[in-house]
């Protein structure tokens, strides 16, 4: 079901706000709706605009919460202007500490950058001091793939002027220096660049060996990293000093930081004879907790609360929040992909919780098979959450009922007696019964717009509409008579079926003018030529002919989906050789976790396409705007 809205109105002392916030919208789940939207045309109104003034002490409250253990929970309560003045006194005291801290992270960036341009060339053994002693020979230090290099080598060999040495490789790069006479050097240049030689600049201040360089620059990062350690040792010890009071004032200061984007939603005006500003807001909320709240503020001097049902006049329209049962509430998925309901349209869960769980049994009975399903959709539901297994557990309820009255247990057909009938032996009567059951949820959807259509007032959706009372009438005598011919029952007259049929169908074909003479409006027909209104109603009239009897014959994959499961599970048996009485158990496992994986998955998108094309599409729009709480969303 939708939980009922009321629609608040919360004005009060601007300077107020978030002692109000804090104090008693915190503790409610409320929809807040931009109250600029609905006052801008009134004057002296303007957008609450302000600086959040505890970002800066909430981002200190954090660096100090990372010496913390924040699982830790305090019971300590503070004022915002203590939890500031404690956050700013300990961050204070820290400060020398901090900038320490900075400085020897930035000297132990420096030295990881530079090991790491050490490292590929640790192989050279050589003093790259004396390299730049060099006047006739240049050098150039980089890297090249693996396969280039080889192709390298070749060119190198050959070429009297150039060497490369190798200093370090692994499965995708070499890493070496290649020397060059200087007179050459623009040449040579050229084909180590048309061999994708990355150079790479070495330090020129460098002294020593690559390896030698690496070793101190490793030697110097292990004294930066115990000098860091230490400092972060007594920064932690001094936080740890005062633990409760730091964990309390983060809590208060990081719960003022988000409420402070309540504001986005506020509108401020003031009053002339007063001279003090005020905030307003307006925000959806169920109806008992609305209740709740004004009796909680009733006796605050400061708050002023009104509430209101909400009506056509309002300028947003209500959010819708489902509230169903816990049975139901992962079937909420399926209503939320296809589209929330409209706050006036009914609760579409209870009714996709039960066809869905009911067809998917059809389609797939077999007590075994259903239990397995059963088992793994609760084991996931309750460990991970996860809303798609627990609509496989209650699908699996109806799979293990149907699998009784089919007598299927792991796809052995002999094991159970049939408490009602084997598909497989009864093949005509699956199908025709897959077919009338179709058209009996297709008249319980029409029913259901039916009653959407009263819930929002649309008076010729209601009476002429293809899935309104027309459509009920003219479909709903096509079945009966149906049922009367294939039970060996007389029809009625062909003048009655003509009435019956043909008045409703011509209601539809008119359910433009019609609809615009019951709410008497000006122009009854649209504007445009006649003729052409008359040619699409025709054509429209043809294509809901040809839906009426394409949506009921789309539910015989119902029965059809039962008789491939006999069927599937057949071959399983016949391939495990259970006719010959010693059967292949390792195939018969596999074939029912093929089986179950590959036909489960196939009926369970099919059975949600019945439920969205053939029943959904009838009473349900889905545009409802979601509840989003402002408590949620800040946390």
């Amino acid at each position: 079901m939708i939980e009922k809205m009321k629609l608040l109105h919360i004005a009060g002392p601007k300077d107020d706000i978030d002692r109000v916030v804090k104090s008693y919208l915190n503790q409610y789940d409320i929809h807040f709706e931009n109250a600029m939207t609905s006052l801008n045309n009134l004057k002296n109104v303007r957008p609450f605009v302000e600086t959040n003034l505890y970002k800066e002490t909430a981002q200190k409250g954090e660096e100090l919460k990372q010496y913390l253990d924040v699982s830790r929970r305090t019971d300590l309560e503070v004022t915002v202007e203590q939890a500031q003045e404690i956050i700013l006194n300990v961050y204070g005291q820290m400060a020398e500490s901090m900038e320490k801290q900075e400085e020897i992270q930035g000297h132990l960036r420096q030295l990881k950058e530079a090991m790491a341009q050490y490292a590929p060339f640790i192989g050279l053994d050589f003093e790259l001091c004396k390299l730049r002693d060099f006047h006739f020979i240049d050098y150039q230090f980089g890297k090249i793939a693996v396969e280039n290099f080889h192709k390298l080598e070749q060119y190198i060999y050959q070429n009297p002027y150039t060497l490369f040495y190798e200093c370090n490789n692994d499965s995708e790069y070499v890493w070496g220096v290649y020397f060059v006479p200087h007179t050459h050097l623009v040449e040579i240049e050229a084909v180590y660049s048309s061999f994708q030689f990355e150079a790479i600049q070495v330090p020129e201040d460098l002294e020593g060996t690559p390896r030698q360089a690496f070793e101190q620059a490793q030697e110097l990062l292990s004294q930066y990293e115990q000098k860091l350690e230490r400092l972060q040792m007594q920064m932690a010890e001094l936080v740890k000093n005062r633990e409760q009071e730091i964990l309390a004032a983060c809590e208060c200061v990081e719960s003022y930081c988000s409420n402070f984007e309540i504001r986005k939603y506020a509108a401020c005006t003031s009053a002339k004879s007063e001279g003090e500003e005020y905030y307003i807001l307006y925000g959806w909320m169920a109806k008992r907790d609305a209740e709740k709240l004004q009796r909680e503020v009733a006796m605050d001097e400061k708050v002023h609360c009104v509430e209101e049902e909400p009506g056509d006049d309002l300028r947003s329209k209500p959010p819708t929040k489902l509230k169903n049962p816990k049975i139901l509430k992962p079937f909420e998925m399926f209503v939320e992909m296809y589209g929330l309901p409209a706050y006036n349209e009914m609760d579409p869960t209870l009714f996709i919780a039960l066809t869905y769980t009911f067809m998917f049994g059809i389609m797939f009975g077999d007590v075994g098979q259903g239990a397995c399903l059963i088992l793994g959709g609760v084991l996931l539901y309750k460990l991970k959450n996860i809303r798609l297994a627990g609509i496989i557990a209650v699908a699996g309820i109806w799979s293990v009922v149907f699998g009784f009255l089919y007598g299927s247990f792991f796809g052995f057909e002999e094991v159970l007696p049939a408490l009602w009938m084997k598909p497989m032996e009864n093949i005509m009567t699956t199908l025709m019964l897959a077919i009338g059951f179709g058209a009996a949820l297709i008249l319980i959807a029409m029913v259901l717009n039916m009653i959407n259509a009263v819930r929002a007032k649309e008076y010729g959706r209601l009476l002429f509409n293809q899935s309104g009372l027309a459509g009920l009438i003219c479909y709903g005598f096509v079945a009966f008579c149906a049922v009367l011919f294939i039970t060996g029952n007389g029809i009625p007259a062909a003048i009655l079926i003509g009435i019956a049929v043909g008045i409703p169908l011509i209601a539809i074909l008119m359910k433009e003018p019609l609809s615009h003479l019951i709410e008497k409006k000006s122009h009854i027909f649209p504007e445009g030529s006649k003729v052409m209104f008359f040619v699409e109603a025709l054509v429209e009239g043809f294509d809901v002919v040809l839906s009426y009897a394409t949506n009921t014959i789309s539910f015989v994959r119902v029965g059809a989906f039962a008789l491939s499961h006999a069927g599937m599970m057949g071959v399983v048996m016949t391939l495990a050789g259970l006719e010959k009485g010693n059967p292949n158990w390792i195939i018969i496992v596999l074939g029912n976790i093929l089986v179950a994986g590959l036909e489960g998955l196939v009926v369970g998108i099919q059975v949600l396409r019945l439920e969205y094309y053939e029943m959904f599409s009838r009473f349900y729009t889905g545009n409802g705007k979601p509840f989003i709480s402002f408590k949620k969303r800040n946390q």
